[in-house]
């Protein structure tokens, strides 16, 4: 099956409005409607499948029961599913947050960090957001300002306007502003550190909680400058996100390719029409979101829409881990995949004598301290080449070629 009509799932948070609901047709009858998670495999919200034979199952049914080749090669290197796409509707101030790398994430939490962007669909006259700092300030700056509420002093207000794009990474203090919505891709994860949230209490009447400890370990306090990433509208090693559009008139249709590389998700931000592929034909209209499975082969979308689509592209800047493991004289290497001479080397020494747990633990603290020394996330290792004295077969969990010393 290629093409996937997908039902979101729905999040009631205090600070949503009704418009979701009023213009982008969904069934939902609730008072608030602040999310709807358009593209999820995430536990807290999975996506639903509307249409064929998997009609009623989630998505991360659907890809149990068929493989991770409907997601294409470029999602193998993600243990899940890599992507969450939601609608938000800001009727108030979202909170002010941040979201942790993956390493601090996955170490703190047991999932992902967050690197996200925001598609401002629309905007409020004199509506803003939060998206970085004015200035550089210091750690001991930052905890004193979230003490005594003058956070917002030193944050950068942004007025935002229909079609503007903001690239949220990581680290990055950010909140919406209220009278925005907007369309966010970001990883799968639903990790968020609050430091400010207006005094506000939730539904059992408490303030809700803040993260002000974990935040201060995580963001980054200067200017965040703003990314180009044309031609696309956001493009990282998490997803590549373009924008679509068919007026109706002058351009009626649009023909595209899934290969085997990745899925395609699109989102469809106005309009109406039908959407083709693999001799299946389904009805879009605004607010829908399609899932076409990797090595679909051609689409065709047909009326008038605005949409964005999300693809996950190669990942860049690939390394592999090096180890010969020889006690005093182990050496361990950062290879970049695409320059030979961009290596770097550690000499380590590593007791072969200890237990096998404790040699691992050794191994694995050492690799970690050289990708850290070099600013490189673990997930962009492609892999380790290992040369061992003992009959270790792993170490970390990444593909692993291991061979063995007379």
């Amino acid at each position: 099956m290629a093409l996937l009509k997908l039902i979101p799932s729905f999040k009631d948070y205090l600070w949503g409005g009704h418009r979701l609901v009023d213009e982008y047709n969904k069934k939902y009858d609730g008072k608030v409607l602040a999310e709807s998670w358009e593209l999820s495999c995430h536990p807290d919200g999975p996506s639903v499948i509307a249409n064929g034979k998997y009609a009623g199952k989630t998505l991360k049914e659907f890809i149990d029961a068929e493989g991770k080749e409907v997601l294409g090669k470029n999602c193998q290197r993600f243990k899940d599913f890599p992507i969450l796409i939601k609608f938000i509707d800001a009727k108030d101030n979202l909170s002010i947050q941040v979201h942790p790398d993956n390493h601090y994430a996955l170490k703190n939490e047991g999932q992902y960090g967050k690197t996200e962007m925001w598609y401002v669909i629309d905007a409020a006259e004199g509506a803003y957001l939060y998206f970085g700092f004015k200035k550089e300030i210091s750690k001991e700056e930052f905890a004193k300002r979230i003490e005594d509420d003058t956070l917002l002093e030193v944050l950068n207000a942004v007025p935002v306007h229909k079609g503007d794009t903001f690239f949220i990474e990581s680290g990055t203090m950010h909140a919406i502003g209220k009278n925005i919505l907007i369309a966010e891709i970001q990883q799968n994860s639903n990790v968020t550190y609050r430091v400010y949230d207006y005094g506000r209490v939730g539904k059992d009447g408490k303030k809700r909680e803040l993260h002000v400890d974990k935040a201060l370990d995580v963001t980054r306090r200067k200017p965040s400058v703003p990314k180009s990433s044309y031609p696309h509208l956001a493009d990282c090693d998490y997803f590549t996100v373009d924008k679509l559009n068919l007026d109706g008139r002058v351009t009626k249709k649009l023909e595209g390719e899934v290969t085997d590389m990745t899925f395609t998700s699109i989102l469809f931000l106005d309009g109406k029409g039908t959407i083709s592929s693999c001799g299946e034909t389904v009805e879009y209209q605004k607010g829908d979101s399609i899932f076409l499975t990797a090595g679909s082969g051609s689409y065709q979308i047909e009326g008038s829409c605005d949409a964005v689509i999300t693809t996950i592209r190669e990942k860049q800047d690939l390394v592999r881990i090096g180890m010969d493991v020889g006690g005093k004289n182990t050496k361990i290497t950062l290879e970049n995949v695409s320059d030979h001479d961009g290596s770097k080397e550690l000499k380590a020494s590593i007791d072969i004598e200890d237990g096998l747990t404790e040699v691992l633990q050794s191994i694995a603290g050492k690799v970690t301290g050289l990708l850290e020394e070099n600013n490189i996330p673990m997930e962009q290792c492609l892999g380790i080449d290992v040369k061992l004295e003992d009959t270790i077969s792993s170490i970390v969990p990444l593909p692993v070629n291991v061979t063995f010393k007379n």
